[in-house]
């Protein structure tokens, strides 16, 4: 196929270019924001510099790699430049007044930065890139996927950046040396254009980290993951959910990252067909395969705060008994009465050392143990956001589980005021 038709058959998306001449040896390399255009534009009968003409007329094959974005296309640019040295990009690789990035990797916590002064000892150095707006952008992107330092010189205190989980706070202790390692590894494949080597390495380290129950760490590791994906799919590095986890455990006050939560609701009107839910949520997000129904058994009456002791018991009981992982926190639909009675229970289960929080639907108020008063978390607080969503989700799941008992009520599946055990279905049903 000659290269014209091929030129017609490329995708119009970002990615890297190869030309090829008769020997199948590397002319030049080059990134398009769109491949098809941009190939298209070297074969048409217009003006080109001379030394353009000369490189085209040994043009006899080429090969491409599509990228989710024109600023991955950047660094697969360079890192394929450095690999392959082509012959008509020499002239880039030795112009200094282009920009590349350096990371410092002679520092005890390595930084990523852009420099256009001379290579020094100490430091790797990528690219040079044809486009500083570009690159700039490429490195807001790294940074948000890989939460390594950005300061020049690293602080005595913790700076804004840390205290928004946008750096791993090197400063304070708050990293080994030997961590921060494992992270400047992954920000080298990723210049290096290696991203389904970097995938590999993290998905594994991830497991790993949950295997050893450190589900901080494995928390991080999945939504490096996730960034990583979404830039591969050509959409921005979506907020890493850890962060907003971490925003969380301060504003509750709470000693251990909250990365699993449980959270419970009670329904029932007037007393009949109460029901309690439970939902489960890891990392900021539903773990629908743990969801739990409960048919309440021993309460009778109107009286949630006895309904709410009666589903703690159940659960947490069982838990013990079944030698389970338990939740970072407990969260309680409900006000401060509501919180009060989750944790005498808890009390009497035994010392589990779980907080509990909980949040009144009328204000929207939050309680946590030890305080009279609700914390007063800002509506548009991040924190009070994702405790209203997981606290929507119990109760949506809490009026779908009550739904279902009533409509078969309705239709005569109960006979002899004698319950059935319960639904079937991929959600399973609390126990005592």
């Amino acid at each position: 196929m000659g290269i014209e038709k091929a030129i017609k058959n490329l995708p119009a998306s970002p990615g890297v270019y190869l030309f090829l001449n008769g020997k199948k040896e590397v002319l030049y390399i080059g990134k398009a924001s769109n491949l098809k255009r941009r190939l298209a534009s070297y074969f048409q009968k217009k003006y080109q510099p001379p030394k353009t003409r000369m490189m085209v007329s040994q043009v006899r094959d080429m090969d491409y790699i599509t990228t989710a974005t024109a600023e991955e296309a950047l660094i697969y640019e360079a890192a394929l430049i450095k690999q392959k040295r082509p012959k008509y990009n020499v002239e880039l690789k030795d112009d200094k007044s282009y920009p590349f990035l350096e990371l410092t990797v002679k520092d005890k916590f390595p930084g990523l930065f852009i420099t256009r002064t001379g290579k020094k000892s100490g430091a790797l150095y990528y690219g040079p890139y044809t486009n500083v707006k570009l690159l700039k952008k490429a490195l807001s992107i790294i940074k948000s996927i890989f939460p390594i330092r950005s300061c020049g010189n690293i602080p005595k205190k913790p700076c804004l950046k840390a205290h928004i989980g946008a750096c791993v706070s090197p400063c304070d202790g708050s990293i080994s040396e030997r961590e921060y390692g494992k992270i400047i590894s992954e920000v080298k494949l990723f210049l290096q254009g290696r991203m389904g080597d970097l995938l590999k390495k993290l998905s594994k380290r991830m497991r790993e980290a949950s295997q050893k129950m450190d589900y901080e760490k494995a928390l991080a590791l999945r939504d490096r993951i996730e960034a990583l994906s979404a830039v591969r799919k050509g959409r921005k590095p979506p907020p890493p959910l850890n962060r907003d986890i971490t925003k969380l455990k301060r504003a509750l006050g709470l000693k251990v990252l909250p990365a699993r939560i449980e959270a419970f609701d009670i329904s029932n009107i007037h007393g009949k067909e109460a029901v309690g839910s439970m939902v489960s949520f890891f990392s900021g997000k539903p773990q629908k395969d743990e969801y739990r129904r409960f048919r309440i058994k021993y309460t009778s009456g109107i009286d949630d705060y006895a309904m709410i002791r009666e589903v703690i018991r159940r659960r947490y009981t069982r838990l013990l008994r079944e030698n389970a992982h338990l939740p970072d926190l407990i969260l309680i639909d409900g006000g401060k009465g509501h919180l009060k009675a989750a944790e005498d229970e808890l009390n009497k289960i035994g010392p589990l050392n779980i907080p509990l929080a909980s949040i009144a639907k009328a204000k929207e108020d939050v309680y946590v143990e030890g305080k009279q008063k609700p914390l007063g978390l800002s509506r548009s607080s991040r924190s009070l956001r994702l405790i209203m969503r997981i606290r929507d989700e119990a109760h949506r799941f809490a009026i779908s589980y009550h739904k279902l008992l009533r409509r078969k009520d309705f239709l005569g599946e109960h006979k002899n005021g004698k319950r059935k055990s319960g639904e079937k279905g991929p959600v399973k049903r609390g126990r005592p």
